[in-house]
Formats: structure tokens, sequence, C-alpha cells
């Protein structure tokens, strides 16, 4: 059902709303530059799956797995992300406005050069992630793992990270990108430590 309202969707008016999709699964399709409002997506599987361009109204991607497709420049306003496996998907150059993300799997995932504004980011798995070079716009976070993940020229200027796990994030020499970032008290001595070279036993 949901292939066949794409296909109608890019010969038409590239538009779909007030619709709910539910154990779907596509491979290697071309979803691009398709508009989403009111959309429900529960329980699906994407595979290869090209979603670049693609713009999400009050939406939800509820328990599906992305992991590896593209949503490059895609647009998110409204929207909820919950309990989706999306490792190694790309969404750089991506604008998310007043979405949520919450319990997702984005381990290796792809977020350079993308907007988060007025975001909430809940119980979510960043680790190794690709997050340089983003614009952070009042945003919630809430037990995010961060792990060995990539802030190199993403200013964290007023970002509450003392409730996330920020271990072996990457910044650039200058360190310009953690200058007022607000962390606790264990995290500020692991960065200083590592920052100074320093080994603590």
């Amino acid at each position: 059902m949901l292939e066949s309202r794409i296909i109608a969707a890019q010969s038409d008016d590239k538009y779909i709303e007030r619709m709910r999709f539910e154990g779907e699964m596509l491979s290697d399709v071309d979803i691009e530059r398709i508009e989403y409002e009111s959309v429900q997506f529960i329980q699906c599987q994407f595979s290869k799956c090209d979603f670049s361009k693609t713009s999400f109204y009050n939406s939800v991607f509820d328990n599906c797995n992305f992991a590896n497709c593209i949503f490059m420049d895609s647009y998110w306003k409204g929207s909820k992300i919950l309990t989706c496996k999306g490792d190694g998907s790309n969404f750089s150059k991506s604008h998310m406005k007043e979405t949520s993300l919450a319990d997702d799997s984005l381990r290796y995932a792809d977020f350079s050069s993308s907007v988060l504004e007025n975001c909430t980011i809940h119980d979510c798995n960043f680790t190794e992630a690709f997050l340089s070079e983003i614009r952070l716009k009042k945003p919630t976070l809430k037990a995010v793992n961060f792990t060995g993940a990539d802030f190199i020229k993403t200013l964290l200027k007023g970002i509450d990270l003392s409730d996330c796990i920020i271990d072996g994030i990457t910044v650039s020499d200058t360190r310009n990108e953690l200058r007022r970032a607000i962390v606790n008290a264990g995290q500020a001595i692991e960065l200083a430590a590592r920052l100074l070279g320093i080994k603590i036993v």
C-alpha cells in the first residue's frame, strides 16, 4: 500500500496526508521530494531507501527501521521519531524543528551541517555519529549517548550536556566547540584531563 501510494504521489502532487502505514517493507525505493502531513509509519522496515528532500509535518515514525537510508536535505516540523533504528542513516543538511527523538539508535548516523531547532532528544544512542557543523537551537537533551561523536565546528555554547554521555567526543584543536557548554563535574574532569593529556587512575 505504501509503495503504490508513493508512486501515485510522485506522478501527481508529491503529497501524502492523514494516512497510517503499519508493517510495511520497502527496499531500494526512491521516495525523494514527497511531503508528508500527519502520516504515521508504524513498525515499517526501510532498506536502502532515499528520502532526500522529503518533508514531514506532524508525522510519526514509531518502532521503524531505516538504518542506512538517506534523509539528506529533509525537513521535519512537529514530528516524532520513536524507538527507531537508524544506524548509519544520512540526515546531513536536514532541518528539524519542534521534533522529538526518543529511544532511537542512530549510531554512525550523519547529521552534519543540519539545523536542530527546539528539538527534544531523550534516551537516544548517537555513538560515533557525525554531528559536525550542526546548528543547535534550544535543544532538550536527556540521557543521550554521544560516545565518540564528531562535534567539529558545532558550537555547544549554552547547550546542557550534563545528563548525556560525551566520552571521547571529537572537537577541533582550538576546543571552541566546548566553550561555555554546560557539563557536570565528572564530565568537566574527564574533558580537562583528556584535553591536557592526563590519565586519571
